[in-house]
């Protein structure tokens, strides 16, 4: 599917050799007029030095343009760090004539390490005098670090007489838990919105998506979501509580949960992303506990890797959660083969193993009977192959 801009924003790439040369690594977004804008964080409290100062702009509502890099993540640097971050923006604002409080910076990659300034500085002028000469997707596969695949996803609305455009890309593989996962995120649109509803839509999406995300329990120190809306599209401004508002936030809750699947089965090493869903839990709360214990467990994703239905995992993650529990109320499903019922073996452990050797997707249900909370959690499998990347992240 090919996935197109927005009205009214263009996209470069370069190559700096921050961590490896020969790869983009250097992406420009620019919106040729003012947009509103949005954001959610980490809330890890060692953040790094652009989450920092997007934290800050963020508060104006307001924006023109995201520059990104990959291979430095630009934490842990001292005064410099940030000095380096803010340098980033001044230098395609003053290229591109915008001011330089609405240039918001993310970076990605080893924590600890110097920015290369000597490197990104003439690359960054370089991609700042071109804006338009790349693609979407090549924006997408310049903020990769140890992603397989570049990660799209867009909708297209119909609003006041108008088409509007959401389009947006991400990155993540590892380090990936709540709050947010480790991720960058970039969601650009023409809609005409305010940026007090942008941020209530986004927050919302986030909520029922990348915080419902964990690949291997570790949260990122720059985690970010940016999201900007230029308003070229036409449409009078949205308002709160139409029906416009409704398709908007239903079309933003789609496309952020599209992304984080593919952030699930890009896991650093994974053969299958995992949907763990807990239902009827006693409260929301125990819901949560429980789908997150099933997802962090590292005996139910070794398990799911070995194609391995080993139901009584499950079980005992849910136990241990603190969740509210009757063992002999618990039904669990692989898909749609039920593998448990009241608490014992139904003897499907053989079909359910076939079953999931078929599958790259795979959903986990457990249905607890003791009221009508439901919560979803995301993952992957656990394999040999997420040792070895993060072994040689360095290297």
């Amino acid at each position: 599917m090919k996935h197109q801009l927005p009205k009214g924003f263009l996209v470069s790439t370069g190559s700096a050799g921050i961590k490896r040369p020969g790869r983009a690594d250097i992406a420009l977004i620019y919106s040729e007029s003012d947009a509103a804008c949005a954001g959610v964080f980490t809330q890890n409290r060692l953040k790094g030095n652009p989450v920092k100062l997007d934290i800050e702009r963020v508060r104006s509502g307001k924006g023109r343009a995201i520059v990104a890099n990959s291979g430095n993540a630009n934490v842990a640097n001292g005064p410099r760090g940030l000095a380096d971050a803010k340098e980033m923006a001044r230098i395609p604002a003053r290229i591109l004539g915008v001011p330089e409080e609405l240039v918001y910076v993310c970076s990605t990659g080893v924590i600890g390490a110097a920015m290369p300034m000597e490197k990104i500085r003439p690359e960054l002028k370089s991609v700042a005098l071109r804006p338009g000469a790349a693609t979407l997707e090549d924006a997408a596969q310049a903020i990769m670090t140890t992603d397989k695949f570049p990660k799209m996803s867009s909708r297209t609305i119909t609003v006041g007489g108008k088409r509007a455009r959401i389009t947006a890309i991400a990155k993540g593989a590892g380090m990936i838990h709540p709050n947010m996962a480790t991720m960058l995120c970039f969601i650009l649109s023409d809609i005409n919105i305010g940026s007090g509803l942008l941020d209530t839509s986004l927050r919302s999406a986030a909520g029922k998506s990348f915080n419902r995300l964990t690949v291997d329990g570790d949260t990122s120190t720059s985690d970010t979501i940016l999201i900007l809306a230029n308003g070229l599209c036409g449409n009078p401004a949205l308002k709160a509580g139409t029906r416009e508002f409704e398709m908007f936030s239903a079309a933003l809750d789609a496309i952020t949960l599209e992304l984080a699947r593919m952030i699930a089965s890009d896991g650093e090493g994974a053969s299958k992303a995992i949907e763990v869903v807990i239902k009827g839990a006693a409260s929301e709360k125990d819901a949560l506990a429980a789908a997150y214990a099933v997802a962090k467990s590292p005996l139910v994703k070794t398990a799911v890797y070995g194609n391995d239905a080993n139901w009584g995992r499950i079980m005992a993650a849910i136990g241990y959660s603190g969740a509210e529990m009757e063992e002999n109320k618990v039904d669990i499903w692989i898909e749609r083969l039920k593998i448990v019922g009241k608490g014992v073996s139904k003897g499907k452990d053989k079909e359910a193993s076939a079953l999931m050797r078929s599958k790259k997707m795979l959903t986990i249900t457990a249905d607890l009977y003791l009221g009508s909370a439901s919560e979803r959690v995301i993952t992957c499998d656990l394999t040999e192959e997420y040792i070895k990347i993060n072994a040689e992240y360095r290297t």
